[in-house]
């Protein structure tokens, strides 16, 4: 599967300008409906999802989009997919309401239901994570500088990494069982990124997502040396009937 990483990133990128439009717009930034689940829906999501899909598919007409903005494509239809694009235009819509600047793109490249390549751009940092088996995993910031990505995967004085805005008691009980001497709270699919940077080594979830809100960050964080699964250690797999992800355990030491 011959992609250009760069036309991905320029991709992010774009969808990300088209977000910060808004964001800086006192007037559009505050126009917010609710979808059926009550989640928050902006401008920006609409226009950076228009920005990513209409890109992805001049770049790989042949491979199928799941974003966010468009989940409602039968079973039926999807389930024989081999390759597809997961993609989250705004992760964090929630931060974006909050004016908080933890919100991300998300792009991720499944194959037989596991992510093989993640983008995760931060819009307001201008800064670019990404990981392939091609090119490994690493970070761009906003000088350009480009630095590898490998999990700190020490034995001991570990920090978590746990939701701004989602929590249950479940979490402390199973952090419990870990080094754990501190935790970080943080927006978004950031949270992959504190782990695959080095910065946290472990990040728990007890409630529920789609698979766009974990597939780029499972990528990245994969091909840094760290891992994503089901929290009894089983595989976390994409392209499932329901699109609702289960709870899940990030580590660093697997």
């Amino acid at each position: 599967m011959g992609i250009d990483i760069n036309e991905l990133l320029n991709i992010a990128r774009e969808a990300g300008e088209a977000i910060l439009k808004i964001y800086n717009d006192p007037e559009k930034a505050d126009e917010v409906t609710f979808k059926t689940d009550h989640s928050p829906l902006t401008l920006a999501d609409e226009a950076s999802n228009e920005v990513i899909t209409t890109r992805l598919k001049m770049l790989t007409p042949d491979i199928p989009i799941l974003s966010e903005e468009g989940r409602d494509i039968p079973y039926s239809e999807r389930k024989n997919w081999e390759y597809f694009w997961c993609v989250d235009p705004l992760d964090g819509t929630k931060e974006f309401v909050k004016r908080n600047g933890e919100f991300t793109v998300n792009i991720a490249l499944i194959h037989d239901q596991s992510p093989i390549l993640g983008v995760i751009y931060v819009p307001v940092t201008d800064t670019m994570y990404y990981a392939s088996e091609q090119t490994g995993a690493c970070k761009i910031d906003a000088s350009g500088n480009k630095t590898a990505l490998q999990v700190n995967n020490k034995s001991s004085d570990w920090t978590a990494v746990g939701s701004r805005t989602h929590s249950a008691p479940e979490e402390a009980e199973l952090l419990a069982k870990y080094p754990v001497v501190k935790s970080v709270s943080i927006g978004s699919s950031l949270k992959f990124c504190l782990l695959a940077e080095g910065l946290a080594q472990i990040y728990f979830r007890q409630g529920p997502t789609m698979e766009w809100d974990t597939a780029a960050g499972q990528a990245i964080l994969t091909l840094s040396g760290g891992s994503l699964t089901k929290p009894d250690g089983t595989p976390f797999l994409y392209n499932k009937e329901s699109l609702l992800n289960g709870s899940f355990l990030c580590v660093v030491n697997a």
